[in-house]
Order: structure tokens, then C-alpha cells, then sequence
């Protein structure tokens, strides 16, 4: 009877929802970073400092801002039914938490050393809790300085939490870098431990993110 109860807590390793706001958020923010670095060329912020015009999207520069437009909503608002998914099953609790300083420098020190262990793929090591707590608080500041870009004006109290005007745009570009850089390490390491891609199609292996004994060892979900 317990088992039979237990096996009906289960549930996939990333269930359906969470696959689909993954790979929309994906989108978005791809969509978003192409068309952007057209915006960027039309004035840029440093003069050394030009993307190639086949990185980027939309053409024109109108086509640009319309492409990046439509990848903010869509990333506003997938992102929030992320974050209200998140907190509301414990997702972000159980994987995230908890993240300890003395942790994560070991798993850099492991990381570096190339003896960082993949094995387990339903457990985050310290250096993907940072990475990914981190990547959720610089989109949030991301949208935030973005719409202080694009309303200066009508928004001129959210620009002045950046300083001005040209400070939402060094904070927008440094974001736009970070996020950048998160996307290139998660593939790498999507590519170096296949399984994770093929896990975040099919949902992967079966957990159950209830079991105290999983919580406490830090296997859980």
C-alpha cells in the first residue's frame, strides 16, 4: 500500500509545463539578444564595439525593435508563469535551495579541475543553483532596465533607479552580456552530459520531490 502511494507521488524530473516555459523562455530570450544588438548598432554604447550585421535580427532598425517587442512580451510574460510555478509547487525550493558559499567554492574547485561529477542529473550542484537563481534575478532586473529604456520619460522615476537614462542602457547591455554567457556555459555543459537535453524533451526520469529522505541528501527534484 505504501509503495503503491509513493509511486503515485512520482513525477517526471521536469514535468510538462516546465518544459514548455524552458524552451519558450529559450526562445525569448534568443529572439530578444539578436534583435537587440541590431538596436545597439544603431547607437551604440561603445565605439569599439559593433555586431555583425548576420548575428543580428530584423533587418531595419524598426524591424528590430518590433522582433524585440514581441520576445519581450512573450518573455515577461512566460517568465512570470515561470516564477508563479516555481514558487507555488516548491520547484524553486527543492532545486535551488539551499545554496552555501562553502559549496560552491568546492564545486568551482571541482569544476576547474574537471572532476565536477554529472551523474545524478535530477540534483544541481552548488555552481548550477548560483547560476540559476542568478540567471532568474538578472532577467528580472533585465526587464525592468529595459522598459526604463524604451519609456525614459513616461518612466523617468524607474530610469532614475539607474541613474539615468544611459544607465539603463549599461545596465540592459551588462545583463544582455551575462545572459549571454549563461547561454553559452548551459549549452557546453548541456552538451557534455547529453542526457540533461534529452531529459528536458521527454521530461526524464521519474522523482518524487516529496520523499524527506531524497530532500535531505540533496537528491531530491
Amino acid at each position: 500500500m505504501a509503495v503503491g502511494l509513493s509511486s503515485k507521488r512520482s513525477m517526471k524530473l521536469h514535468p510538462l509545463p516546465v518544459r514548455i516555459m524552458h524552451w519558450l523562455n529559450a526562445l525569448a530570450m534568443i529572439l530578444m539578444i539578436l534583435s537587440g544588438w541590431k538596436i545597439y548598432n544603431d547607437e551604440v554604447l561603445f565605439g569599439w564595439l559593433h555586431f555583425p550585421e548576420w548575428m543580428t535580427l530584423g533587418g531595419e532598425a524598426q524591424g528590430a525593435l518590433q522582433w524585440h517587442f514581441f520576445a519581450m512580451w512573450l518573455l515577461m510574460i512566460n517568465g512570470l508563469c515561470y516564477l508563479a510555478y516555481g514558487l507555488i509547487t516548491g520547484r524553486f525550493r527543492r532545486k535551488l535551495l539551499p545554496i552555501r558559499p562553502r559549496e560552491v567554492l568546492s564545486d568551482i574547485g571541482d569544476a576547474m579541475r574537471f572532476h565536477l561529477s554529472h551523474a545524478d542529473i535530477t540534483h544541481y550542484n552548488a555552481v548550477q543553483k548560483v547560476l540559476y537563481a542568478g540567471i532568474i534575478v538578472v532577467i528580472i532586473v533585465q526587464v525592468v532596465s529595459g522598459w526604463a529604456v524604451w519609456k525614459p520619460m513616461q518612466l523617468s522615476e524607474l530610469a532614475s533607479v539607474f541613474g539615468s537614462f544611459q544607465g539603463a542602457r549599461l545596465v540592459h547591455f551588462i545583463g544582455m552580456a551575462a545572459i549571454v554567457a549563461f547561454l553559452v556555459i548551459h549549452v557546453v555543459l548541456a552538451l557534455i552530459v547529453p542526457k540533461t537535453i534529452g531529459a528536458m524533451i521527454t521530461g526524464g526520469p521519474q522523482v518524487r520531490p516529496s520523499d524527506p529522505a531524497r530532500t535531505q541528501t540533496g537528491s531530491a527534484d
